[in-house]
């Protein structure tokens, strides 16, 4: 029997507040696929995100559908043993006391933190994986170290740590890299190609190119609230489509896998 897709989204109209961010929006990520959400600021990327979250959810209407792995329905502390989410959003939530352990362990709990009564639901066994978990990540010795004495490149492994605790097959990454410097966003993405290669679902939102890994060959553009493109990275990152969607002239480069987005030519800057 064929697996469900990952997402099947199907003339789905999504309001954000009193913001219709989405019309009549189609949408399907197969099982196994890897996949890069793009778009500028304001083009629905993080309503998307929040849609397949659960955080959301569209207008009931007889032809719509909003679908995970097969169904409509689901328990949301289930759903995130299957999808693991990391995001910059997440990262500001934790109190600054929080420690490296407790963000992992509470991965399994689908809450921030683990602190007054949940604690309590937290066996040595989901300790015990949480501690492995900091371990592969090259972070072990942060257990006991509080969020506000790490950088930020410890913070976000933390995070992914949370999110693997599950061990899921699907990882969601919005917008990975953002506020890392050069080494630890290196560091990061080489985790991210490292999960990818292990056989990872992974699906990465951002608005930076040199955020999506080689091991992603499918990109779906974000525009307005609409898909401007979707298809393989090579036919999708092109310069013109990129100086559409964002308004101003791109030239795109490709470097060992990564594309590279940079100011086009007759470029000049707005006031």
């Amino acid at each position: 029997m064929a697996e469900p897709p990952l997402i099947d989204i199907r003339n789905a109209t999504i309001w954000r507040g009193t913001t219709r961010v989405f019309d009549k929006l189609t949408l399907t990520i197969a099982s196994h696929e890897r996949v890069a959400i793009l778009g500028p600021n304001g083009s629905g990327k993080t309503t998307l995100l929040k849609t397949i979250n659960r955080e959301l959810y569209p207008v009931q209407q007889e032809d719509s559908r909003v679908r995970i792995l097969g169904r409509e329905r689901w328990n949301v502390w289930e759903l995130r043993r299957h999808i693991g989410i990391v995001s910059h959003d997440l990262q500001q939530r934790y109190r600054p006391a929080t420690t490296g352990l407790e963000v992992v362990v509470s991965g399994f709990l689908s809450s921030i933190g683990v602190h007054g009564i949940l604690g309590d639901r937290i066996d040595e066994k989901q300790f015990a994986a949480a501690r492995d978990t900091l371990e592969q990540l090259g972070i072990a010795e942060l257990a006991d170290t509080p969020l506000h004495s790490m950088s930020t490149g410890q913070q976000r492994r933390c995070l992914l740590g949370r999110a693997l605790v599950h061990r899921p097959d699907t990882l969601i990454l919005d917008e990975p890299t953002s506020g890392l410097d050069f080494a630890a966003s290196f560091d990061y993405l080489a985790r991210i190609r490292a999960l990818a290669r292990d056989g990872r679902n992974i699906i990465i939102v951002t608005h930076h190119l040199n955020e999506i890994p080689p091991e992603v060959g499918r990109v779906v553009v974000l525009d307005r609230g609409r898909i401007a493109a979707d298809g393989p990275k090579t036919s999708v990152l092109t310069s013109e489509l990129l100086s559409r969607v964002y308004g101003t002239r791109i030239s795109v480069a490709e470097i060992d896998g990564y594309f590279l987005a940079y100011p086009g030519k007759d470029h000049s800057s707005k006031t």
